[in-house]
């Protein structure tokens, strides 16, 4: 919603953005004041949606430093800066994902990008712009397969192989969290298509030993690259040698649900030991899970991760809502079932 509220900021037409009760919850002012300085009108239900967009044609160029660090934000203020008549900016103190920036670049628009005094980066584009039509071919999203990656890495004995999965040195931060606590993954054929890393990942199953490991503390700007992970590397905390402790990430209390708080809960629910923090939350492990019966508070990302816990979990769980992971990966428990030895 985010980004496309940047696109209909400066449209010949007026429109509505809305969406299910977890969307309608989400803040909005974040991309609202840039819109309405660009010189859109943009009219919502004390900061949430649904949004009434009321263009402006042509918007202003601004330079907008990110209040927090969103890949959404920039995107929003960067598609709306295509519509502006002038250079726009968005400056950033934390790398965020960068496909808008990648994707524009392949279709013929200049992105400028360089770094800032203050340390950072300034990322900019000038409107109005021309695209250039061209064939795009879309990798798998390796937030989506984050899931069956990490089934696969607590099943000892297990062998995952995923092919034409982007490998976004800005997504992957995963992988190299996963290695960190054990892991073992190779990645493998990566070639560019689209401006887009895109390669080939294999899991072998199982931890690797590592009984003088302490906590891994996940922090500052790496927090940035996880931010859609965190829940289910809490899952995965609970089964490794000093478990995680993640803090820095207030942006999980207003995601699809407060994922700081249903994290929690549903780790304690398990039988796990975990401390909750304003910003974060830390787990104990290695831990036994147990079966139990799980709230996925309508958040498709919780609902996955804890699919997850409960296969290494001791007895049977239930998901409470847990369709709503159809927002983002349909078939998800088809495909999870497959995979899985009974």
């Amino acid at each position: 919603m985010r980004m496309l509220a940047g696109l209909l900021a400066g449209q010949p037409f007026s429109s509505e953005l809305t969406g299910d009760e977890s969307l309608k919850s989400r803040p909005m002012k974040r991309i609202i004041e840039p819109l309405e300085r660009m010189g859109a009108q943009v009219q919502s239900q004390s900061g949430r949606p649904p949004l009434r967009i009321t263009p402006a044609n042509p918007l202003k160029p601004i330079r907008y430093e990110l209040p927090v660090a969103s890949a959404q934000v920039k995107s929003c203020v960067l598609l709306a800066g295509l519509q502006a008549g002038g250079e726009t900016t968005v400056i950033e103190h934390v790398t965020t994902r960068d496909h808008t920036e990648r994707m524009l670049e392949w279709y013929g628009v200049p992105v400028r990008i360089g770094d800032t005094a203050k340390s950072g980066w300034e990322i900019s584009v000038k409107g109005p712009a021309r695209f250039t039509g061209r064939d795009v071919q879309i990798p798998g999203d390796v937030s989506s397969a984050a899931f069956l990656v990490a089934a696969a890495t607590l099943l000892p004995d297990s062998n995952l192989t995923i092919q034409g999965i982007g490998l976004n040195p800005t997504r992957t931060q995963l992988i190299s969290e996963l290695e960190l606590l054990g892991a073992k993954i190779t990645m493998y054929d990566v070639q560019e298509f689209n401006n887009e890393p895109v390669g080939t990942i294999n899991v072998d199953g199982g931890m690797q030993d590592a009984q003088a490991r302490g906590t891994r503390k996940v922090s500052g700007e790496t927090v940035a690259q996880l931010i859609d992970e965190l829940p289910l590397l809490a899952v995965l905390g609970t089964q490794v040698n000093g478990g995680i402790e993640v803090r820095d990430a207030k942006e999980l209390r207003v995601k699809e649900s407060d994922r700081i708080a249903t994290t929690v809960e549903n780790l304690r629910t398990m039988g796990a030991d975990v401390e909750e923090y304003p910003d974060g939350f830390r787990v104990d492990g290695p831990t036994r899970l147990k079966g139990a019966r799980l709230n996925s508070h309508g958040d498709h990302r919780i609902a996955m991760a804890f699919s997850v816990a409960a296969l290494v979990a001791h007895g049977d769980s239930e998901i409470v809502d847990a369709d709503c992971v159809e927002v983002s990966f349909p078939g998800f428990f088809s495909l999870l079932e497959s995979l899985v030895e009974r």
